[in-house]
């Protein structure tokens, strides 16, 4: 352990002790605000890996504020298992090459056009959030296959601009595309839990329904934005074009595993837009997916393999951040940080709310690079603040606050996408906060247009 990583430690645990000594009567929300301060210090502070500080979590939870056995039950929720059956079928969907054939045949449709390159290459980051419910996932796999052709394009002319249209474009558009379908990312996922307690009948095809249209309009818009401030330059399209048939042509035709894997995603992705018909359950269905691509005749692979795909780290992570928003609520604790906005402000002041809300989220965004915890905080206290307002659906507010809190426009620092897509150097920091500053007000302003008309409209 560093220096550094000693230091939060100490702090962390110094809080710990302050908040928690056994001959002093510390109010429940003091200890609550306390336990959250302890746990984002050491995911932000990286002191441990994410699944052993939220294992700590876990034992500080079960010791403090619920019972072991109520702490463990949220290892049974249906959205963790939701999460686990995501991670077998995205991992038979890239095991079986069906991913790889899917992101060259949409680059292919560009047919040697730089514009349409750009176009189809965000329109795959959202194809693949139906399949991948990880957005570093995605990341990876687009921006190796995207680095692939900008090195064959640099080879014979200039495509400078391209190339940060491209990459910038992941670090942008891959967060924005998870939410775009209730099983896009794992912050998704959890959105998705919260939210449909708040309200009843929220499934998958609503989910898109209120998601889909602003973010398309949102990513038709950046698009206009990305040829302003990055003018594409002119390559050559018949390279371009037998970059990407060579790479089809490698791939040979389709294997019985890709037919196979792509008939079972096609059903549960069927299952999951007519859950309305059926009522078997988002979770169900995506786990029944994730065995058909195990069992013989249907399967793809064994269970020792499927297992290795499970990010079973990131699952205890999940479970925990359940944990630590059940704790904020049950305790109090996000009811007082809402009270802290609403009371100063008069019931007809819910449009300043709004900004300020949404400013807030997007300000606070800048310092959380793990987006799920940022969310735990976060979307509890948008909801409480929305029931305070009786006359306006307090779903609106949490569904805005959510859209508002997932990308991260500014700073590289802001995700491990970021990261990712920075690391193979065809852009630099200014560029990101060059086209991300205005892409945020330009998202902030969408969003805030949704909230008043069109979810009021398809409510």
């Amino acid at each position: 352990m560093t220096h550094t990583k000693r230091v939060i430690f100490s702090i962390s645990l110094l809080i710990y002790i302050l908040a928690f000594l056994p001959f002093m009567e510390t109010p429940v929300v003091v200890q609550a605000i306390a336990s959250l301060i302890i746990i984002q210090v050491l995911w932000i502070g990286g002191v441990f890996p994410l699944a052993f500080s939220s294992l700590l979590l876990i034992l500080l939870l079960s010791v403090h504020f619920f019972t072991f056995k109520e702490t463990l039950s949220y290892f049974g929720s249906e959205i963790v298992w939701l999460l686990f059956a995501t991670f077998i079928l995205a991992g038979a969907f890239i095991e079986s090459g069906l991913a790889s054939r899917l992101s060259l045949k949409l680059l292919s449709l560009s047919k040697g056009s730089s514009r349409k390159l750009v176009f189809f290459s965000f329109v795959l980051m959202f194809t693949l959030s139906l399949f991948i419910p990880s957005n570093v996932g995605k990341a990876g796999l687009v921006s190796s296959m995207l680095d692939s052709i900008v090195k064959h394009l640099q080879a014979v002319g200039k495509a400078t601009n391209l190339a940060k249209t491209l990459f910038i474009g992941v670090t942008l558009i891959v967060p924005i595309s998870g939410a775009f379908v209730a099983t896009g990312a794992s912050s998704t996922l959890y959105a998705y839990g919260l939210l449909g307690e708040l309200t009843s009948g929220l499934d998958y095809s609503k989910w898109f329904l209120y998601m889909g249209p602003p973010i398309i309009v949102f990513i038709l818009v950046l698009y206009g934005l990305f040829l302003i401030l990055f003018p594409l330059e002119q390559i050559d399209a018949i390279l371009l074009e037998n970059v990407i048939e060579e790479k089809l042509r490698g791939l040979g035709k389709m294997s019985r595993s890709e037919w196979k894997v792509l008939f079972i995603i096609s059903v549960t992705v069927l299952l999951w837009m007519t859950e309305g018909i059926h009522g078997f359950p988002v979770a169900l269905v995506a786990l029944f997916g994730g065995v058909l691509t195990i069992l013989p005749g249907t399967g793809i692979w064994a269970w020792e393999a499927a297992s290795k795909k499970v990010n079973w780290d990131l699952i205890i992570f999940f479970a925990a951040t359940l944990m630590l928003s059940n704790m904020l609520i049950k305790t109090g604790t996000v009811q007082w940080f809402a009270s802290l906005l609403t009371d100063t402000l008069a019931e007809d002041s819910y449009l300043l709310v709004v900004l300020i809300l949404l400013g807030v989220t997007a300000l606070l965004r800048l310092f959380f690079v793990n987006v799920l915890g940022f969310l735990t905080i976060i979307l509890p206290v948008a909801i409480a603040i929305g029931e305070a307002f009786p006359t306006h659906d307090p779903l609106f507010l949490a569904m805005g606050v959510f859209l508002m809190g997932i990308p991260g426009f500014i700073l590289i620092t802001q995700s491990p996408i970021h990261l990712i897509s920075y690391d193979y150097g065809y852009f630099t920091k200014r560029d990101l906060f060059r086209i991300g500053s205005i892409a945020m007000f330009v998202w902030l302003g969408i969003v805030t247009v949704t909230m008043y008309g069109y979810w009021m409209l398809v409510y």
